[in-house]
């Protein structure tokens, strides 16, 4: 196990450094100056920011002091919020990016396994044919268009949670619905589809065969090998949910890395843009890996190491 996670870890090193370097060099790049987006500043002025901020001189100056300081843990100071540094966003606001992620996650699979299992278990049914059709509306609905239906339907109409913000429990009620139902249907059509081909092998046939109970066949023998597509699926329905919750929390005002790396991008904040993209990829990674053993665990003819 120590062997793969150190493998994993160094096959990660270089994929990480061109993400980071394609980053920043495109955001130097892009036409303008990121010290003239509120107003306009005099040539000198905008001078010494450019050398406070370690932008002056050639680009591949600026590019080794970048990862110079970054090699010490320093990811800069923000160039938009004056006064703070990317460390202090990211730590203020990442904790609330993470928790409607973890929740979105965990709406998306309790959709996919309760209803994709339900529905194979009652294939050819009207049970199996509505949860279909639910999965197939819940596909066609992106996050952005299914966001505006909930707020007016849930928080309008029938005023049961609050419209945006943030600070309670239910404050988090909608976006985690907007962000992990239209997964949840994707995973819901994947449950269905890996289910009915386990419980049409053999080893389900023999377990039947031998008088267990159904119950003991379906959720001690048959689930646990049908989620293996949901579990491998896990890591690229983290990449999902992470991007998705960048509209979402704009939708619903919602204090996390969103707002901060949108804002970021359109103002040129260099430093605020290439940190979040750092914390985005290592969540990436490390999701990834922890799929892959997960899905180790579950079917042990599978070997990580």
């Amino acid at each position: 196990m120590i062997v793969f996670i150190f493998k994993r870890f160094l096959a990660s090193l270089p994929v990480f450094a061109i993400v980071v370097s394609a980053t920043f060099l495109f955001m130097r790049l892009a036409p303008g100056s990121p010290f003239g987006a509120d107003r306009k500043l005099s040539a000198d002025i905008e001078q010494r920011l450019f050398t406070r901020y370690q932008l002056d001189g050639s680009l591949m100056r600026q590019f080794t002091a970048y990862w110079a300081n970054l090699l010490r843990g320093d990811l800069g100071d923000s160039i938009k919020y004056r006064n703070r540094t990317v460390a202090d966003i990211i730590g203020q606001t990442f904790p609330k990016s993470a928790l409607l992620g973890l929740g979105a996650m965990v709406v998306a699979l309790g959709i996919g396994i309760v209803a994709g299992s339900q529905a194979a278990l009652h294939h050819g049914s009207f049970r199996d044919h509505a949860a279909m059709a639910l999965a197939l509306a819940g596909i066609c609905l992106p996050a952005f268009v299914l966001a505006p239906l909930l707020i007016l339907l849930l928080a309008i109409q029938f005023p049961l949670f609050p419209v945006a913000g943030w600070g309670t429990p239910g404050h988090l009620v909608l976006p985690m619905a907007c962000l992990g139902i239209p997964y949840g249907a994707y995973c819901a059509r994947l449950m269905r589809t890996s289910m009915l081909d386990v419980l049409g092998q053999d080893y389900i046939r023999t377990a039947r065969a031998k008088g267990l109970d159904e119950r003991v066949v379906t959720y001690r023998h048959a689930l646990r090998v049908a989620a293996l597509p949901l579990v491998n699926y896990a890591g690229p329905l983290a990449a999902n949910v992470l991007t998705g919750s960048l509209v979402i929390e704009e939708i619903f005002k919602i204090p996390g890395m969103g707002p901060f790396f949108v804002n970021a991008v359109l103002s040129r904040d260099i430093f605020l843009v290439g940190g979040c993209v750092i914390v985005y990829f290592t969540l990436l990674i490390l999701l990834n890996l922890l799929a892959d053993i997960a899905t180790a665990l579950l079917d042990r003819r599978i070997r990580l190491w």
